[in-house]
């Protein structure tokens, strides 16, 4: 009934009754939420909630990840008719999904920029949602892992990154895109034993106690043995996975801020978080997806998937 459906379907973002169920209208108009959720302030019944971060104000290099969280959404809308492929099940039909849409802040602000994300995140989490963030530069991760600790203690670290972000920083009032994990670690929230890095390609010698799996090693290994080997890692402790768009290679996602080659592939990256079905995320994020240097839209494409990973890894364990 897909194609018929596509006739009367539109703006499920803002017309559907209920929270489940996929989306059959045209892919190419409509309001674009993740992948067409219905977009609502109310959780109450919502089992996972998308939010936006459009911060940017961090980067070392390449702006523009402020306009990243509505490039994912509209490159989602092509995935939103069909259930998610290779994972044997339907979050979208089996869950109520929400997009709780962006967070709202002052530009002109920054340094209260933290405070008002661990406050939007924890109030997602207040309402009883599981929470899955779009970036944003990797900065906002700090506060989301704040949020998340707060009501499930420290956490595991699941990094997809082409950087492992643990550059030393001391000054508590200073926000950077590369310091954030030294400070989550110096903070606490990091369950450092069962914590791991995957995709790292930089040079930082101190990995602060986290085991890094760089992206030669993924390569050299193989998607399906890295999964393993990030699935002892984690064991059963409670995960909170961060994706930089950078892990992958810039073949694969070229619109980013700060690119380094050899990265992985959209192949690799797919296989690998498949496999790790099973993890027990609590939550997650995908960020660094910088639009104005995504000249095919490959970035934002690349971003809406990982996401989806991310909500079906979510839903997995609550199935």
């Amino acid at each position: 009934m897909a194609l018929e459906d596509a006739k009367h379907q539109v703006d499920t973002a803002v017309t559907r009754d209920g929270f489940k169920g996929l989306s059959h209208e045209n892919t190419f108009g409509g309001v674009t939420s993740f992948l067409r959720r219905r977009y609502s302030k109310d959780l109450a019944g919502v089992d996972l909630a998308i939010t936006g971060v459009p911060f940017d104000q961090a980067v070392t290099n390449r702006p523009g990840t402020r306009l990243g969280p509505r490039a994912i959404r509209e490159a989602s809308a092509l995935q939103a008719p069909d259930a998610p492929y290779g994972w044997g099940f339907d979050p979208m039909s089996d869950f109520a999904i929400a997009d709780y849409g962006d967070m709202a802040f002052d530009y002109a602000r920054v340094a209260d920029v933290p405070r008002a994300i661990q406050a939007h995140a924890g109030g997602i989490l207040d309402q009883g949602a599981g929470c899955i963030t779009l970036g944003g530069d990797h900065s906002i991760s700090l506060p989301l892992l704040r949020a998340h600790a707060a009501r499930h203690g420290p956490l595991a670290l699941l990094q997809f990154d082409a950087h492992t972000d643990t550059w030393t920083d001391e000054d508590t009032s200073r926000i950077d895109h590369g310091t954030m994990f030294y400070k989550a670690v110096m903070e606490g929230l990091i369950d450092i034993a069962h914590s791991v890095q995957v995709g790292i390609r930089t040079d930082n010698p101190d990995t602060l106690g986290i085991t890094v799996i760089d992206a030669a090693e993924v390569h050299e290994a193989g998607a399906v043995a890295t999964a393993a080997k990030i699935r002892g890692i984690l064991g059963d402790a409670k995960t909170y996975l961060t994706f930089d768009i950078d892990a992958l290679d810039p073949a694969f996602a070229p619109g980013t801020g700060t690119p380094v080659w050899g990265g992985l592939s959209s192949a690799q990256v797919a296989r690998m978080l498949r496999e790790i079905a099973g993890i027990n995320m609590v939550g997650g994020d995908v960020v660094e997806v910088s639009p104005p240097f995504d000249t095919t839209g490959a970035t934002a494409i690349a971003g809406a998937h990982v996401a989806t990973e991310l909500v079906c890894l979510w839903c997995w364990t609550r199935r």
